[in-house]
C-alpha cells in the first residue's frame, strides 16, 4: 500500500508539473490572427455601452473585434459560478479554448481570475486590440442606447459623440403616480405617467388627438431629442416607441434604466419635475411614423408567412397557455402561427433580453435567439405581449440593431383574446407551428 500510495503522489506531482509548463508555455498575449488561427474566443471585457459602439474619448475608436464576446467585468459580482459556466456554454466555450481578453488592465484581470477559476487554461490578452479601426464591429444605432456618463456630460454642456441635434428632454417614463421619481431622480428629468400614452379598456394607445396633447404639455415637438428612462427599462421603451410613431425624430433611451444611473453613483434630485414650457406645436403631423403600429387585422395578415413575422415577447408559460400573466386578462394561450421572441420568467421580466447588470444583451445573441423561430432582419417584423410594454422594448432593440422594418402590434394578446373568432394556440410548439 506504501508503494501504491508513492506512486500516487509521483504521478500527481508530474500531473501538477505538466500543467504548471502548459500554462507557463501559454503566451501572456496574442494577436487576433494568432488567436483565429487556433479557433480562439475573443472576450470584451468592458462596459456593453463601449461594447456596442460607444468610443470610450471623443477620438476614440468605436465597437469590438470581430465576433467578440462580452463579458464585462463588471457584471461579474452578479453572476454565479453557475451563472458564468451557463453564460460559457451558451457561447459554446469550453475550458480548453485559448481565450483572449481585452479592456482595462483591471478588468482584464478580474474576467481572468474568475475563468481560470471556472477551470479555463488558456487564457490571454488580445495584444492588438482596437488598434484597427475598420475591422471593428458596433452596433448599427448604438447611439440609440445611452449610458449614464454620457446623459451626465451633456448635462454638463460637455462635448459627447452622437449629440442632439437641438433641443433635447431627460425623461422618466412610469405607471400612475411619481412616487419613486420624488424620492430620487435623474437631475431636470421630466416625468410622463404611462397611463397619458395609452387607455383601458385594452391599455392601448391613446388617440392621435390626446397624443398630441401631451406630447405638447411636455413641450415636446417633433425635432426634440427625447432621452427616456425608467425603473424598468420596457415602460420608457414603451413611451419612447409611442413618440416615435407619433413623429419624434430622435428618441433615446438609457440602457439598463434607472438602475445604471443609481450604479454608476451619478448626482440625483428630490421633489416635484420642474415646469415645462409647453409646445405651442409639434411642429409636423401626427403620426409621423403610422407603420410603426399594426391594427388586428394586419397583425392577422403577417401570419404563416416567410417575409413576415409576428411575434411573442411573452414568456414560455404565456406563450404556451399556462397562465395569462395579468390578473385582468382571463383567456389563456397565444396567437396561433405568432412566432416566440423570448421575454423573461413572467409578464414582469425582460431577463432574455437583458445582460446581469439590465442593459440589452448583444445583437448577435438576440440575432440568434430570433434566428431559431424564423424571426429574421429582412422581414416585416411586428412585436407583441400582453399590453405593449414588453414588446416596445424588443422593438427599441431591434431598432437599435438596424432591423429596419419592426413594428409594435399594440392591441397584443388582451385585444386579439377578446375576440373568439381570433385562432389560438396552446401547448408547447415550437418552429415548425409557424410555418
Amino acid at each position: 500500500m506504501k508503494r501504491v500510495s508513492q506512486l500516487t503522489a509521483l504521478a500527481l506531482i508530474c500531473g501538477l508539473a505538466s500543467l504548471s509548463s502548459s500554462a507557463a508555455d501559454m503566451p501572456h498575449s496574442l494577436t487576433l490572427a494568432q488567436l483565429q488561427a487556433q479557433n480562439g474566443a475573443v472576450i470584451d471585457t468592458r462596459i456593453s455601452a463601449f461594447y456596442n459602439g460607444w468610443p470610450q474619448t471623443l477620438s476614440g475608436t468605436s465597437g469590438h473585434e470581430p465576433a467578440a464576446l462580452n463579458l464585462s467585468a463588471r457584471w461579474l459580482g452578479a453572476m454565479s459560478d453557475e451563472q458564468l459556466s451557463g453564460w460559457a456554454k451558451q457561447h459554446r466555450l469550453t475550458p480548453d479554448v485559448p481565450v483572449a481578453l481585452y479592456g482595462n488592465d483591471d478588468d482584464n484581470q478580474t474576467v481572468k481570475t474568475r475563468l481560470v477559476k471556472a477551470g479555463f487554461t488558456h487564457v490571454s490578452i488580445l495584444s492588438d486590440a482596437l488598434q484597427q479601426a475598420d475591422r471593428l464591429q458596433r452596433l448599427a444605432h448604438f447611439e440609440q442606447l445611452v449610458y449614464p456618463q454620457w446623459i451626465h456630460r451633456l448635462q454638463q454642456d460637455k462635448p459627447v459623440t452622437a449629440a442632439p441635434a437641438g433641443d433635447w428632454k431627460v425623461i422618466e417614463a412610469g405607471w400612475g403616480a411619481p412616487k419613486l421619481y420624488l424620492l430620487s431622480h435623474i437631475p431636470g428629468a421630466g416625468y410622463i405617467d404611462t397611463n397619458e400614452v395609452e387607455s383601458e379598456p385594452l391599455w392601448n394607445k391613446v388617440s392621435d388627438e390626446k397624443l398630441k396633447a401631451m406630447l405638447a404639455k411636455h413641450g415636446i415637438r417633433h425635432d426634440t431629442t427625447g432621452i427616456l428612462y425608467g425603473r424598468d427599462v420596457y415602460a420608457a421603451a414603451r413611451v419612447a416607441q409611442i413618440m416615435l410613431y407619433a413623429g419624434v425624430k430622435d428618441v433615446r433611451i438609457l440602457d439598463g434604466g434607472w438602475k445604471a444611473w443609481s450604479d454608476a453613483s451619478l448626482p440625483v434630485e428630490r421633489g416635484t419635475p420642474e415646469n415645462v414650457t409647453p409646445a405651442p406645436d409639434f411642429g409636423a403631423p401626427i403620426p409621423g411614423q403610422p407603420q410603426l403600429m399594426v391594427d388586428m387585422e394586419q397583425a392577422r395578415g403577417m401570419l404563416h408567412r416567410q417575409d413576415a413575422s409576428l411575434v411573442s415577447i411573452r414568456s414560455w408559460p404565456e406563450f404556451i397557455g399556462e397562465t395569462s400573466g395579468y390578473s385582468y386578462i382571463k383567456p389563456k394561450g397565444d396567437i396561433a402561427g405568432a412566432r416566440w421572441g423570448h421575454a423573461g420568467s413572467d409578464a414582469t421580466h425582460m431577463e432574455d433580453f437583458h445582460n446581469p447588470d439590465g442593459t440589452m444583451r448583444s445583437a448577435d445573441d438576440i440575432a440568434d435567439m430570433w434566428k431559431a423561430w424564423n424571426i429574421l432582419p429582412e422581414q416585416h417584423v411586428a412585436f407583441y405581449c400582453g399590453t405593449g410594454w414588453r414588446a416596445s422594448e424588443a422593438f427599441m432593440y431591434a431598432r437599435a440593431m438596424g432591423w429596419k422594418h419592426v413594428a409594435v402590434y399594440d392591441g397584443g394578446w388582451y385585444e386579439w383574446s377578446s375576440h373568439p373568432q381570433n385562432p389560438v394556440s396552446t401547448g408547447a410548439r415550437g418552429p415548425e407551428s409557424t410555418r
